[in-house]
């Protein structure tokens, strides 16, 4: 009888633990268990999605964790281990958690959810052979990554590991050379991250409407020219955690944070607000506001324009006016933007045709209330655009899903002529129209409007009309304004670079882009583009199968060309010339 035909495949093999864990249990069981949980829920899961990692087991203070990509690995265990220096900063040495993680790349076996085998053996071992926040790794992981990410390894020697025939070589990563976040200087202005308001409604299902308010303060205040403040995607970061505001502050490289808590009960609004000096911990600023629904908008205001009048000894009395978002005419209204604008985000993170649907769905529920309300038009137009560059359903690359995304983002601003996001939003359309001059015109309206609005989609628009430089600057901003920002602006400023022929950049900020967004086809086509320029034929080859395998329908006339409008000439040949030399189809 012929044998049962056994699953494998080829894959990274991470494994994670924590150094000294009975000893740390014995001394403080609640703490340490408290503080494990909080490490792993802030820190490690993220790091792991965010580099593309499918968790297998995750038991007390271990993790078996599997990677497409050895690279994605290292850059998701180098992240992790950095991370926890910083969180360890301020304990004791007693207290401190710290992890040992070993990774492997071989052949393992499937079977059910779990995977087995040699592979995820030597992983383990690798592991054990760690010093308290050191990693690693096997000869072939070291032989995959050494010429990829800029780490130096330590060999160590072959070690005879338990329960393995043959000897294996071992090596050390040398964090001390490893890339890591320079610690983030405060700005020169007055600088401030708003913290996810508290939902103390005891409904779950109100944390869209506490997630909006703070959004929303975020959105105010960043109006101001002479604040500097953090975007949403880091300053949530925290949600649900509870975090030493002075740890927060280091971070995030503010000197201010903002938390507060929001408590909605039928038809009135409880908001409390604490602004608090992130450096020394001291309060500066409190206030409880209760009133009704309808006034919550009043509310969003005020908080905005006090906390400005504090931070900034003169506050510009035409910018404060400028400040108040245009609120629809009910609050119904702004509770069904809210929900839909919650779905966006999670869209942003799931990619999900479901979560996609939702935010529109929401959206078309606040405009049947009120149909001029220019937010809502903003957003729909994001995500008609979003469905127009990606393969989720049949609107991809479909051109009356870019046709609609123009038409709502320009609702968007005769409705709201001062709607910054709708400008960016129109540019990043309408150069796909190759209308250069109209988009142009509209991201440097979106500027003029707020100078602090740095958003990867105006970078698009500068470097599609031939100014690579300005785009760079543009996504650097953003990335400081959003110190654990997702992968769009490192994309922009990559390919920025790219036309600049300015290669090893190009190389180092695609490679973050895609560690951040494994499965961003386009990230994968401009990185073996660039590879290819440098005359790495085989990493190039290694990408373009990548983007090959995220969509097979991919070629460089039907997919690239369309998505990444050119004015010049001259830097459309040289992206199909590096496209082609990485041996991507025509």
């Amino acid at each position: 009888m012929a044998a049962e035909r056994v699953e494998r495949r080829l894959s990274a093999i991470f494994v994670a633990d924590v150094s000294g864990y009975s000893r740390l249990m014995g001394a403080d069981e609640e703490g340490t268990h408290s503080r494990l949980n909080e490490h792993l829920s802030a820190l490690l899961y993220p790091e792991i999605e965010q580099h593309g990692g499918r968790i297998i087991r995750s038991a007390g203070d271990g993790m078996l964790v599997e990677f497409a990509s050895v690279v994605h690995a290292m850059r998701c265990a180098i992240a992790i281990q950095r991370g926890m220096i910083t969180r360890n900063a301020d304990l004791p040495t007693e207290m401190r958690i710290e992890f040992r993680i070993g990774i492997n790349a071989g052949d393992i076996i499937i079977e059910g959810g779990d995977i087995f085998g040699d592979g995820v053996n030597v992983a383990a071992r690798l592991e054990a052979l760690c010093e308290p926040g050191g990693i690693c790794v096997s000869h072939r992981v070291r032989e995959d990554t050494q010429d990829k990410l800029d780490i130096a390894f330590e060999d160590i020697g072959e070690q005879q590991l338990k329960n393995i025939a043959r000897p294996v070589r071992v090596y050390q990563v040398r964090l001390d050379d490893a890339p890591t976040r320079s610690p983030l200087a405060l700005p020169d202005k007055p600088s401030i991250a708003v913290l996810a308001f508290e939902n103390m409604s005891g409904d779950p299902e109100q944390e869209y409407f506490a997630d909006g308010i703070s959004d929303d303060i975020i959105t105010e205040l960043s109006r101001f020219s002479d604040l500097f403040v953090i975007a949403r995607n880091s300053s949530f970061r925290y949600k649900g955690k509870a975090v030493d505001l002075r740890q927060v502050g280091r971070e995030l490289g503010v000197r201010y944070a903002l938390e507060g808590s929001v408590r909605r009960g039928g038809d009135r609004v409880r908001i409390n607000a604490q602004l608090t000096d992130a450096g020394t911990g001291i309060h500066r600023w409190a206030e409880r506001y209760d009133q009704e629904l309808k006034d919550v908008f009043a509310i969003q205001d005020n908080v905005a324009r006090t906390i400005a009048a504090i931070l900034v000894a003169h506050v510009n009395r035409a910018e404060a006016e400028r400040t108040l978002l245009k609120p629809p005419s009910t609050w119904q209204a702004y509770d069904h933007f809210m929900r839909g604008a919650a779905a966006w985000v999670s869209f942003q993170s799931s990619w999900q045709m479901r979560d996609l649907v939702e935010a529109r769905r929401h959206l078309a529920d606040s405009l049947s209330i009120d149909p001029k309300y220019a937010r809502c038009y903003a957003m729909l137009a994001s995500t008609h655009r979003v469905a127009w560059l990606n393969p989720l359903n049949d609107e991809y690359l479909n051109p009356a899903a870019l046709d609609e995304a123009i038409k709502l983002a320009r609702t968007a601003i005769e409705l709201n002529p001062s709607l910054s996001e709708a400008y960016a939003e129109l540019g990043y359309n309408i150069i796909r129209k190759r209308d250069f001059d109209a988009a142009t015109a509209a991201v440097e309206r979106a500027i003029a409007l707020n100078p602090t609005f740095a958003d990867y989609r105006l970078a698009q628009v500068f470097y599609s009309v031939g100014e690579p430089a300005k785009a760079i600057s543009i996504a650097k901003m953003q990335m400081r304004l959003d110190p654990f920002h997702p992968h769009f602006a490192p994309l922009m400023a990559g390919v920025a670079h790219y036309h600049l022929k300015e290669y090893h950049d190009a190389q180092h900020w695609l490679s973050e882009a895609i560690g951040r967004a494994p499965n961003h086809q386009y990230g994968h086509a401009f990185l073996a583009a660039t590879y290819a320029q440098l005359g790495r034929l085989e990493d190039a080859h290694a990408e373009a199968a990548e983007v090959l395998r995220l969509n097979p329908r991919y070629s460089i006339s039907r997919t690239q060309q369309r998505v990444s409008v050119l004015k010049r000439a001259e830097d459309m040949e040289h992206l199909v010339d590096g496209l082609r030399k990485a041996g991507l189809p025509g």
